[in-house]
Order: structure tokens, then C-alpha cells, then sequence
């Protein structure tokens, strides 16, 4: 990619209050937050385009890929968003980059069957290791960019070192990836900057 950012940056924020966003969204994105059934959704949903323009600093329109994810069509920089209940997670970098942001309270044990193997199980004794290795997987499959990937065949942890902050990963046989994993203000992040 031939991006003007010239590093990678993961911003890690609480949503925005309404009025502080509009400074940075569009009519066009306050008029399509205000069909969502929840403040908390319009906040995420104004505060990570508020987030973008704030670190380009410029008003910079945001658009949709095939898949659904963010993009900025002038190749200004590669996008990837995240949120959770109380933190919006946006990555700005230079080359394809993914992020994604859970609770660390989050029980992800009733759902371990359908994303975790039980030779990812044994990777680590963190009682947040399920959770990282959601996010990681969430992530790996926005860093994809494409669809129809399964969470156990497709998506793979392959080692982890939680107290270095970093899990390698793999989509189907392409190379390993790494991806940084930290637990910050009560969330589990993984990102591929």
C-alpha cells in the first residue's frame, strides 16, 4: 500500500459523547446513526470516523469494501475498527492492519467449541486465554478480507506469548502472523499492525 501515514497507530478510546463527535462526522453518518436502536451504537459508530479524521486531521471520506470493512478510498492509509461495551479501537497504518477489542469479563468458555481447538487450549493457562484467542481470531478474519472463513479450520493460533503481548497466527496456509495482545482497561486487544 502506498499510504501517507507514515507509522501504525492502535487508539484505544471510550466512545465519545454525541456532541464532541459531530465536530468530525458528516450529516450524512450523525442521519444513519440516528436509525440505531441504542446511544451506545451511535456513539461507537460516530466516535471511530470522529477518531480517523482527529489523527489524519482533515475531513477524509470513509467508505465500505465487499466485505463490509472500512475503507479510505484516497489510499491515504489502511483502516480497521473494533468496539466493545465501554472502548472504540481504530488502527490507522500505512499496510494492511485488522484490531479487535472484547471485555475481559466476557465468559467465552460457552462458545469455546466453535473457534477454539483443543491444541489452541493448551497454548496457555491465562484464565483469558479464550477471550485473546477470539479476539485473535476476529482479527486474523478482518486482516483476511473475505468471508466464509471457519473459525477452527480456517483460523489458526499456532503459539503464544501473552507476556510478551503477542500470539502467532494463520489463515488457512498462508505465512504466520503476528499479532500484538494486550489487556487494557478491562479489554482483551489483538492487532495485526
Amino acid at each position: 500500500m502506498n499510504a501517507l501515514l507514515p507509522t501504525s497507530r492502535l487508539l484505544i478510546e471510550p466512545p465519545m459523547p454525541l456532541a464532541a463527535a459531530i465536530a468530525w462526522t458528516t450529516l450524512e453518518e450523525r442521519q444513519r446513526a440516528e436509525t440505531f436502536g441504542s446511544e451506545r451504537r451511535r456513539r461507537e459508530f460516530l466516535t471511530w470516523r470522529a477518531i480517523i479524521r482527529r489523527e489524519l486531521g482533515r475531513n477524509i471520506r470513509i467508505a465500505y469494501d465487499e466485505v463490509g470493512a472500512p475503507l479510505l478510498p484516497d489510499g491515504e492509509a489502511c483502516v480497521s475498527v473494533a468496539h466493545c461495551a465501554d472502548r472504540v479501537a481504530v488502527c490507522l497504518s500505512p499496510n494492511r492492519c485488522a484490531v479487535d477489542i472484547e471485555p475481559a469479563d466476557r465468559d467465552f468458555t460457552r462458545a469455546a467449541n466453535r473457534f477454539l481447538t483443543p491444541s489452541e487450549a493448551a497454548l496457555a493457562d491465562d484464565p483469558h486465554w479464550p477471550g485473546f484467542v477470539w479476539c485473535a481470531k476476529e482479527t486474523l478474519y478482518k486482516y483476511a478480507g473475505r468471508r466464509n472463513l471457519d473459525f477452527r479450520k480456517d483460523l489458526r493460533i499456532e503459539s503464544a506469548h501473552l507476556a510478551a503481548g503477542r500470539i502467532i497466527g494463520r489463515i488457512g496456509d498462508e505465512l504466520p502472523l503476528e499479532l500484538a495482545a494486550r489487556c487494557i482497561d478491562g479489554c482483551l486487544v489483538t492487532a495485526i499492525l
